[in-house]
């Protein structure tokens, strides 16, 4: 799984310079899909509701980020009452402010899935043990994920979501593990990982990139993918039937022919456990990078070179 221990003074990554940009493209994100993106779940037969462990998470983020950037966030609290969320004996947030966009969140009454989603750069995800021992996905701020839809996944066992996703090797080396991993994850132990993709993005010249506040595709690569409200459409093979008729509606995109439209799109992704609902807070700070500003990087060709060479046959198809 390529996990190592986290600082906590790592949990999240805020970027100055990004924060603007990122909040601009998550509350259009959000506005414009709603539930498709932010979403917490009720409880259901042996599975619990992602409701306490959303707050939780969000108190959690007002703490953490003010004591961590103080002049990036500012908060208001209530006198301190028994049980609350406060850290230390503080009263529990009530109102948090990111000075660099000028924008206040009242905990008191907003959504806190959404609230949280605003915050940072990340992507959220709440994971909460069921009465079978397995994993639920219950709630999340899914915003800016490249290539999955949080539609797809939310509700599923941790299991389930890596089947579906056709995860390379999961099935064979990370299944049990994995599993392990989640049921054994203490409060006071949080882990990091990183990852790396390459993605298309549009032509330079493209009046939709011109016209976007997105141009490269943080949110969603249809340069890569497709249309995300047709995706499943294009991750299911046609039908004899549909191809022999010529009625395959829709082609995923071809390959670019240019290096200039290639992306790395690499994601820091924290596991920690809440320590109230016992949730598994999963968060997901994506970064992009141009290939051709990386290849100019001393030793960094040779080096993308050689992990793209070691890739095993799954991974690289």
């Amino acid at each position: 799984m390529g996990i190592r221990n986290m600082p906590w003074e790592e949990w999240i990554e805020v970027v100055d310079d990004q924060l603007l940009e990122y909040h601009a493209i998550r509350t259009g994100r959000i506005t414009e899909r709603k539930e498709k993106v932010v979403n917490t779940l009720p409880p259901r037969i042996g599975i619990p509701g992602g409701a306490f462990a959303a707050k939780e998470l969000c108190y959690e983020l007002a703490e953490y980020l003010s004591r961590r950037y103080p002049d990036t966030y500012r908060v208001t609290r209530h006198a301190p009452r028994p049980d609350d969320f406060g850290w230390y004996g503080d009263g529990q947030v009530k109102l948090i402010t990111i000075f660099p966009v000028g924008v206040t969140y009242n905990l008191d009454v907003e959504d806190p899935m959404k609230v949280s989603a605003l915050l940072v750069e990340d992507d959220l995800a709440l994971m909460l043990e069921g009465a079978d021992g397995r994993y639920y996905f219950q709630a999340g701020a899914i915003v800016v994920p490249g290539f999955w839809r949080m539609v797809d996944k939310i509700g599923l066992p941790l299991d389930e979501i890596h089947i579906r996703g056709a995860v390379p090797q999961y099935r064979e080396k990370l299944h049990n593990s994995l599993a392990r991993f989640f049921s054994r994850l203490p409060v006071d132990k949080p882990v990091i990982r990183n990852n790396y993709f390459f993605q298309n993005v549009r032509p330079i010249d493209d009046p939709a990139r011109l016209a976007s506040i997105d141009p490269d595709e943080l949110a969603w690569s249809d340069s890569t993918n497709g249309d995300e409200d047709r995706f499943e459409q294009f991750t299911k093979e046609p039908s004899l039937e549909a191809q022999q008729s010529g009625k395959v509606l829709f082609q995923p995109p071809t390959p670019t022919d240019s290096v200039e439209r290639i992306r790395l799109r690499t994601e820091r992704q924290s596991l920690r456990r809440l320590p109230r609902s016992g949730a598994i807070a999963f968060t997901i700070r994506t970064y992009l990078f141009r290939v051709v500003d990386l290849a100019q990087e001393p030793g960094v060709p040779g080096r993308m070179a050689s992990a793209i060479r070691s890739w095993p046959e799954d991974v690289a198809s």
